[in-house]
Order: structure tokens, then sequence, then C-alpha cells
């Protein structure tokens, strides 16, 4: 049997610095939901629609900076983006925590946010640049994990800190984090290679991009409480979809575009992101909702329902840097299939099982348990599979279009859940609502795994690697 290149300590290194951060932004997403009753408590006179904005500004900017991100990681230097990202992340998040008003708690996520657009691409190409290609699976599902440890801990965690400190803590909590990221990744991280952008950089995709994202994101998140069918709604989409035509238009002629549109053309990344959008609507819609389920439904405590939720997610940290291991020599293909089947036995088990009067194990274990199979074997796979034939220097670039597909996704997977949900009078409504949530997840699992078995491309690792050493 062929043997798998080290990791090399500098490349462990890489991906320990960069995986918390990245637990450090994505917990960000999910434990705010915990805070979010006592920062309304904290500023009575504002209104519910001002308020949202403490969870929609952060979305958005993200999703809408993040291919800028990736083309500032290129052009200025990995290293250098991934450090300016952390640090403006940790500025806004000091901010968020001193905030006296809700316009300074909503600008202040939006400092967070661009830090976070701007360290991600970053962060994801430094921990390929670090890592030999062979071994390129196994980093990914040790940085994937930790995104799969703060969905499982986020809830819990923010539940014990709002209750022990208050909704503060949630955003200072990052400080000190973001100050010894500061401190040890000058020394432990390479900077990369030299950028091959040249001078004329496309600037007017900027804003083409980032207010196009922005806008389609906008209205998927505002149209349950604008109304799907209302004049704004139908305004954001139509300013998104044009914004981002025009973005596609000029990325097509211009010699430095914003995003290289010939990325597309590599099979493993059309069809990995494909694969993505499917698995992020699955796995979000039944997140997002089932903390709302079991409140309302069993009438359990925020930090019970965290415990409950928290063991789906947590397997899936557990498995994923095995799978990651695992697909270093047989490809990402068929784990990406286990995760489409799992994932669809975890949604067909709750539609039959789960029901008024609570049985953890049965009703609610025994299908995270599949779900969190599906979670260990799909986020970080889909990562490595999208970035599986990507040259070295489209790293940064390639890793921003992904996650920019990815978001859009979870915001549908949002406003499919909060739509399919509704507002049911009775028990008997709800479980009827979420049977309909939970067989859109399993049709949605299946098409991730019939996409990838169908279109993606398979390899043998190792015959690759055999093949090279000759």
């Amino acid at each position: 049997m062929t043997d798998l290149p080290p990791v090399g300590r500098q490349g462990w290194q890489t991906v320990v610095i960069a995986s918390v951060v990245v637990f450090m932004v994505s917990i960000e997403i999910t434990i705010i939901a915990l805070a979010f009753p006592e920062i309304r408590e904290r500023f009575p006179d504002a209104s519910e629609s001002t308020l949202s904005w403490i969870i929609t500004g952060y979305s958005i900017g993200v999703a809408s900076l993040l291919l800028i991100g990736g083309w500032m990681a290129e052009r200025y230097g990995l290293r250098r983006s991934f450090m300016a990202g952390i640090a403006i992340f940790g500025f806004g998040s000091l901010l968020s925590g001193l905030a006296q008003s809700p316009e300074l708690l909503i600008g202040a996520r939006v400092i967070q946010s661009t830090g976070g657009a701007l360290q991600y691409p970053a962060g994801l190409a430094l921990v390929l640049i670090s890592v030999p290609p062979a071994r390129h699976q196994l980093a990914l599902g040790i940085w994937g994990a930790t995104g799969a440890l703060a969905a499982a801990t986020g809830p819990t965690f923010g539940a014990l800190l709002v209750d022990g400190f208050g909704w503060r803590a949630v955003f200072l909590i990052n400080v000190p984090i973001v100050v010894m990221a500061l401190i040890v990744a000058p020394r432990w991280m390479a900077e990369g290679p030299p950028s091959s952008s040249g001078s004329g950089a496309d600037l007017v995709s900027v804003p083409l991009a980032s207010l196009g994202v922005g806008a389609m994101i906008l209205g998927v998140v505002q149209g349950e409480s604008w109304g799907w069918t209302a004049g704004s709604t139908i305004g954001v989409f139509v300013l998104g979809v044009l914004l981002v035509a025009a973005f596609v238009r000029r990325s097509q002629r211009h010699p430095e575009p914003l995003f290289d549109l010939q990325l597309f053309k590599l099979r493993t990344f059309t069809v990995a992101n494909i694969a993505a959008v499917f698995f992020v609507i699955a796995f979000f819609s039944w997140l997002v909702t089932l903390p709302t389920l079991i409140q309302g439904l069993w009438g359990w405590s925020v930090l019970k329902t965290g415990f409950a939720i928290a063991p789906g997610p947590f397997l899936s940290f557990l498995i994923s840097p095995q799978a990651g291991r695992l697909a270093d020599r047989i490809g990402n293909r068929p784990l990406l299939i286990v995760s489409g089947v799992s994932g669809a036995i975890g949604m067909i088990l709750l539609s039959r099982q789960i029901g008024a009067e609570p049985h953890f194990w049965s009703d609610l274990f025994l299908p995270s348990m599949f779900i969190g199979v599906a979670a260990g074997t799909g986020f970080s796979q889909l990562a490595g599979g999208a970035m599986r034939d990507v040259p070295p220097t489209r790293y940064a670039m390639a890793g921003a279009g992904r996650t920019t597909i990815f978001q859009l996704a979870v915001a549908i997977s949002i406003a499919i859940g909060i739509a399919v949900v509704g507002r049911p009078a009775t028990a008997s409504a709800t479980l009827d609502a979420y049977d309909k949530l939970w067989l859109v997840g399993t049709a949605c699992y299946l098409a991730m795994a019939c996409s990838v078995a169908l279109f993606f491309p398979s390899r043998n690792p190792l015959a690759e690697i055999q093949k090279d050493s000759r």
C-alpha cells in the first residue's frame, strides 16, 4: 500500500489556526439566536423589524462580500488578508459587545461580517497551500469539522453564556480569541504564492457583485415579513438578478475579473456546488426549525433543547476528520453518496417517529444520528470536492465563490423552512407542517446523492500518487 505524504508541522499549525477562526465565525451565526430575546429586552423601544437586522445584517454582509474577500486575498496576499479579516471581525465583536443602541449593534454586526467574509477564502486557501495535495481531504475534514462543532455547541454554549454573563458575552468572547490568533498566525502560517493578478482589476464588478448578491439574500430573508408577492420583495429580487447578470457579463469580458467564471468549466467544482445547494437546503431547514418544534410541541427549555439537538452535529464533528482521511484514499464521491442517503434516512425517521409526546431516544436521537453522519460526510467533502481540481493560484477565488453559493443556499433553506412550517394553530397541524418540510429535506438529500453519483467524476487518489512517483 502506498503511504500518503505527511502533513508537516506548518501544515498542522495552519489547519489549527484556520479551524479555530472558522469555529469562531461559524458559531456567531447560531449563538446569536440565544442572545436575541435578551437583546430585545435591552432595547424595548426598537421595532421587531429593526432588531431583525442584527441577524440579517450579518448574513447579508458575509454573503455579499465573499467574492471581494477572495479577490483581495489573491491580490494582496493570503496571510495578510486572513489577519486583516480576523482583526476586523474582532473589532466588530468588541463594538457589538459595547453597543448602547440597536443601530450601533447593527453597524457593529456589519463590521463583523466584513471581517468574516475577508478571512474565510484566505483561510481556506492557506490550508490548501500548506498541506500536500494528497492530504487535502484530511485537512478539509478537520477544518470542516469545526463548523459542525459550532452547530453542535452553539445553542448550548450560547445559552450558558447568556445565562451567566448576559447577551454581550456572546460577542466579547471573540476578542481574546482574535488577539491570540493575531499573535500566532504570523509565526505559524506561510504567506502563500505571490499574486497572479495584474494591475487592471475589474473594480466595477465590486459593487455589482456585492449589491447583487446582497439584494437577492435580502429578498429571501425578508420575503416572509414583507410578503412574497409584495412590490418590495419582487423589486429587490429583480434588482439582485439584474446586478448579478451584469456582473456575469462583465466577468466574461474583463481580463482581470473579480471572479473567474472559467472555474465552472471544472466539472468537480460545478457538480459539488449544485450538490451543496441540495444538501444545505435539507440540513439547515432541519437545524433552524427544529428548536421551535421541540420548545413549542414538547415544552422544553432553551438549554434542554440545545442539549437535545447537539448529538447529531457533535457526531458530525467526530466523523468529519475520519471522512477526510478516507477521502484521501478513495475520493469524495462515495462519501457524498453516503451523506445523501444517510440524510434521507434521518428525515424519513423524523417524519415517522416524532409525535406530540416527547420520546427523545426514538423520536429525536436516532434520526439525528443519521443526519449527523450526513453532515460529517457532507460539509467538508462538498468543500473538498469543489476545490479538488482548482489550480492553487485560484484557491481563494474558488473558495469565495463556493461559499457565496453556500450562503445563498442557507438563506433559501431558512426561507423554505419558515414558509413550509408557517404558524400552525394545533399540535396536529404542526406535525403535518413539519412532515412536509422533512419530505422536502428527503428529496433534497436524495437529489444530492443522485447528482454526485451520476455526474461527479470518480478517481483513485492512491493510483495518482503512484503514477506521479514514477
